[in-house]
């Protein structure tokens, strides 16, 4: 290239640029380390998710633009995710395999510099915290279409674990294969809900290929990796991981479609100023029972985001009752509500208090 092409200059004073970033990148790296220390000698958690979404918060208020908040949150979180791993790796187990939307969350929360264990059940998941071998769990339980993850809750009846925190995940399916010609296509693969998501897309455009149901939508990558004559539905991730083509971007039938995931850990979380409870109780069947068991969050002014009902499976007809709310257990009026609960119920268990997931949204600054 030319001396005096126009470009040279300003590729200099971008790799001046990259250097001064490099340089203070190192300098915040041992600060970090410092940090570490102290938190090694007074026996505190290295993983902080208040400190970290302050950073955010402090960040993205502070930037003038043009760079976007949405690229400079990714870009801090894999600074902190590659700090932490200085102060002492972060294990994270999570339903698998690779590249599923249970993965991109988790990588959306922990970066790219925690240890990732990917298992075959949500059980797995709650196994591997329980017994120490990972620090975090990420576990789906619900999506915005599909409701609810019935086994995530069943598995908190008689778990140890807390939440520690949750995750908003957008679900974006695209339609995938190893040639990307939409005409090779003889059968698809994909998980269920993958498939019920993008029902409308396969019926309008594809109603004479052969749909078949896989454990995962990364499985489904995996299968079309495989034959070029099939095509999978999952997400960009296992398009990359799998060396497959995007043949359409995008195939669900409403772009509005979200999968909230829970954080699990032996340890609750620190009060972040912006928290939701979970609780799980059961009750007598009686008539207003359930009435009589809300009262108590009505009086208190206490906003319910959340109740599902599920069968409790020691004894016929009687349910276990799951209900979110905004605020801390540790603030007067919930803790209030929910002694108050314990006295009428069955059995009431408080699973957490944490800090609540930002609503997903395309910000630019």
């Amino acid at each position: 290239m030319s001396e005096t092409d126009p470009l040279v200059p300003l590729r200099r004073k971008i790799d001046e640029i990259d250097e001064r970033i490099l340089a203070l990148l190192n300098d915040r790296a041992r600060i970090v380390q410092d940090v570490g220390k102290i938190k090694k000698n007074q026996q505190a958690d290295f993983y902080a998710p208040s400190r970290e979404q302050a950073i955010y918060d402090r960040l993205t208020h502070l930037n003038p633009g043009p760079f976007p908040n949405e690229a400079l949150k990714s870009v801090f979180r894999e600074i902190i995710s590659a700090s932490l791993s200085l102060e002492g790796p972060i294990k994270v187990a999570y339903l698998g395999p690779r590249a599923t939307f249970t993965h991109l969350a988790t990588m959306q929360r922990f970066g790219f510099s925690a240890t990732d264990i990917p298992v075959n059940s949500i059980k797995e998941v709650f196994d591997e915290v329980e017994r120490g071998r990972a620090d975090f769990g990420v576990v789906p339980i619900e999506n915005s279409t599909e409701g609810v993850v019935n086994h995530t809750l069943d598995l908190f009846v008689d778990s140890p674990l807390k939440i520690f925190g949750e995750i908003l995940q957008e679900v974006s399916h695209h339609l995938m294969s190893k040639t990307g010609q939409i005409g090779d296509l003889r059968r698809i693969y994909s998980h269920s809900h993958a498939i019920a998501q993008c029902k409308n897309f396969l019926e309008t455009n594809l109603p004479r290929i052969q749909v078949t149901e896989t454990s995962s939508t990364a499985r489904a990558a995996e299968l079309a990796q495989e034959d070029p004559t099939a095509g999978a539905i999952a997400s960009e991730l296992a398009a990359k991981l799998y060396n497959l083509v995007v043949i359409k971007r995008r195939i669900e039938d409403n772009i509005n479609n979200f999968t909230r995931f829970l954080v699990v850990s032996q340890k609750g979380a620190p009060r972040s100023g912006r928290d939701k409870t979970s609780v799980m109780f059961s009750i007598k069947d009686r008539v207003g029972a359930l009435y009589e068991m809300l009262r108590p969050f009505s009086a208190q002014q206490i906003n319910l985001t959340k109740i599902e009902s599920r069968p409790s499976k020691k004894k016929a007809w009687e349910y276990i009752f799951y209900i979110d709310m905004i605020g801390h257990v540790e603030d007067e009026m919930i803790r209030t509500a929910i002694e108050e609960l314990r006295g009428q119920a069955v059995f009431l268990k408080v699973l957490g208090s944490y800090p609540m997931a930002e609503e997903m949204k395309n910000e630019k600054k």
